[in-house]
């Protein structure tokens, strides 16, 4: 699996994600469900050149909702917590 398509999109909007970030070195992805924590660190390392030290996945739930006048379960998607070893930083989520 290429590294393009194990990690979907970064999650920077989330107060968790934020914490985490600035306290603890910790960033979080959407990554592709069928990816495993060795696929994911080495897409990290490799799309932004820095070491990672531990990766965490869970798989987070869809939920009920409303689609017109049913209700439809969303799709489960796949969640990675990825620690960086010290000094290293993502760039990417410096300007959020």
């Amino acid at each position: 699996m290429q590294p393009e398509q194990v990690i979907k999109r970064p999650l920077i909007l989330t107060e968790k994600g934020n914490i985490l970030r600035e306290g603890e070195n910790k960033y979080l992805f959407e990554v592709n469900p069928r990816a495993n924590k060795i696929d994911i660190k080495n897409a990290v390392e490799t799309l932004f050149s820095v070491s990672v030290r531990d990766v965490n996945t869970l798989v987070m739930r869809g939920r009920m909702r409303r689609m017109g006048r049913g209700r439809a379960k969303t799709q489960n998607w796949k969640k990675a917590i990825v620690e960086l070893k010290e000094g290293d930083k993502i760039e990417f989520f410096e300007g959020a």
